[in-house]
């Protein structure tokens, strides 16, 4: 594990299980939630699954399960691959509480046990902001490409790059030129729902933020066929883009 994926790890653990239970419910009143309507928990990323019932599914920083309990909850196998420990005992608690099962890896994205896991999923799903936790953004393509069986999916959400020059999602992180391709130590994402004095007592993560052709290129130079690329609006001001979906395929 190298030391800026150390960083992300001390942050992502601080505090992360009061947080989820604070702002998500406790686990046996975030399960209930989920089953009530697990499709309405997906969200947009529904209508990118082909089908669910048992397609075997990779969740990328999957956090504290949001995603990943819904999914399972509509009959998919899911596997969280996630740096937090403390998120993992929300997850699995939540699963618990929800009836229904769900894998947890608390490891590195970049070093996932592929003699375990290399061909082993059909869909592998990412949202709400990941790709600026890593560096170097073919070594995590490459990953998700290994993942994945032949004719496997990824699905990729993430943050619009047009964030990397205006706070359109207000998540109060520093902008920079549009073509920067500088490392920069921010806040990490839930920072700012805590009191001054505690916020200045969270680890700062390391961040690299990526234009949309380095995020497509990225996709492409590992042997995915992208299919689609879809722009979706900020949710503070429907005028500015705000985050995007990625639709490739191994073939």
């Amino acid at each position: 594990m190298n030391e800026y994926t150390k960083q992300h790890k001390n942050a992502w653990e601080f505090d992360a299980y009061n947080f989820w239970v604070e702002h998500a419910g406790k686990p046996e009143e975030r399960a209930k939630e989920d089953a009530e309507n697990p499709r309405a928990m997906l969200r947009r990323y529904a209508d990118y699954f082909d089908r669910f019932e048992g397609v075997k599914v990779a969740n990328i920083c999957g956090s504290c399960g949001k995603k990943a309990i819904p999914l399972a909850l509509l009959g998919a196998d899911v596997t969280i691959f996630d740096i937090s420990e403390a998120n993992q005992r929300y997850a699995l608690e939540t699963a618990q509480a929800a009836h229904v099962r769900i894998g947890f890896e608390v490891c590195d994205i970049l070093e996932i046990d592929l003699a375990k896991y290399r061909g082993f999923f059909d869909v592998v799903f990412m949202e709400g902001g990941i790709l600026h936790y890593f560096h170097d953004l073919d070594a995590f393509m490459k990953m998700m490409y290994a993942l994945l069986k032949p004719g496997g999916k990824m699905i990729c959400s993430d943050f619009h790059p047009f964030t990397k020059i205006m706070d359109a999602l207000k998540l109060e992180q520093p902008t920079m030129s549009y073509f920067s391709t500088e490392v920069f130590e921010g806040e990490m994402a839930h920072a700012r729902f805590y009191s001054e004095e505690i916020r200045k007592q969270i680890p700062k993560c390391s961040y690299r933020k990526y234009t949309v052709s380095e995020i497509i290129n990225g996709i492409i130079s590992v042997g995915f066929t992208l299919k689609r690329f879809d722009e979706h609006p900020s949710w503070e001001n429907e005028k500015l883009p705000g985050e995007f979906t990625a639709i490739a395929v191994k073939e």
